[in-house]
């Protein structure tokens, strides 16, 4: 693995070994343009930030190819307050219109959200799409079956009273569904438990893409309970009882309202330090 100079281009400005966050680019001995240091070529993560962040256009890396690396437009970048309402704005989604994702849209977004940081930039998240509002329907069915087993067995052993599932199960009964709202998709995100902070962040940037597009989101608690434990709902998507593996479900679908207000929080408790 190396790293191209032009040398035309290169300003030998160290921007390039500055931003490696594995600080393996150094200069050259022999001309002081920059180099990988030999001996910590399998150290490189392929970042691409070497690439990205050069302002001469000098620096070439194998696996960050310029060409697929298009250049950052300034009009497009927003202001601080385009971003304070944007990221106040979104909600969560629990009334979805009846309408079905685009299977192209749902692909715009994951490869959106392939984009949010990674461990080492290690990229394991995996994805699973249930886009059959009949299957997501029949997720929560398996969710309800699972709750009424727990109420049998181990009535306290939830992080729920008993009550609340009692409440849960009545909706269902009376027609609604509040375990995945009638959402027309579920998108579950996966990686190793190791990684588990990926699925997160990649699931983040998701739903605020999907927000953007005209799309809600809701993280699918209730599922995800009913996931770690109850084999059924396990496979019916595909995932096994194997606790080497982290995963968070997330509801998708078009809101049936429009939010007008921005919501007020409670004030952030910071101890600074």
């Amino acid at each position: 693995m190396q790293i191209l100079i032009d040398q035309d281009l290169c300003k030998k400005d160290d921007i390039c070994i500055e931003s490696c966050p594995n600080r393996i680019i150094g200069s050259s001995p022999e001309n002081g343009f920059p180099m990988i240091i030999p001996g910590l070529e399998m150290l490189c993560i392929s970042c691409g930030h070497c690439v990205s962040v050069c302002p001469h256009g000098a620096l070439r890396h194998p696996n960050a190819p310029v060409e697929d690396c298009p250049p950052i437009q300034k009009e497009l970048v927003i202001t601080k307050e385009q971003a304070a309402q944007f990221l106040r704005a979104r909600r969560s989604i629990r009334v979805y219109k009846d309408a079905p994702v685009e299977r192209e849209t749902i692909q715009e977004l994951i490869e959106i959200a392939g984009h949010a940081p990674t461990g080492g930039n290690s990229q394991l998240v995996r994805w699973i799409v249930i886009a059959d509002r009949e299957k997501v329907h029949g997720l929560s069915a398996l969710t309800i079956e699972w709750m009424r087993q727990k109420l049998v067995e181990h009535p306290y052993q939830f992080r729920y009273p008993p009550e609340f599932l009692k409440l849960v199960i009545s909706g269902w009964e009376g027609g609604e569904d509040p375990i995945l709202r009638k959402a027309p998709a579920l998108i579950v995100a996966t990686s190793p438990a190791v990684m588990a902070t990926d699925p997160t962040l990649a699931l983040s940037y998701f739903e605020l893409a999907a927000t953007a597009m005209g799309l809600g989101t809701c993280w699918a608690g209730l599922l995800k309970a009913a996931l770690l434990e109850y084999e059924p709902a396990m496979a019916a998507i595909g995932l096994t009882n194997d606790t080497s593996i982290f995963f968070y479900p997330l509801m998708l679908g078009y809101p049936k309202y429009k939010y007008r207000l921005l919501p007020r929080r409670n004030p952030p408790k910071i101890r600074w330090v």
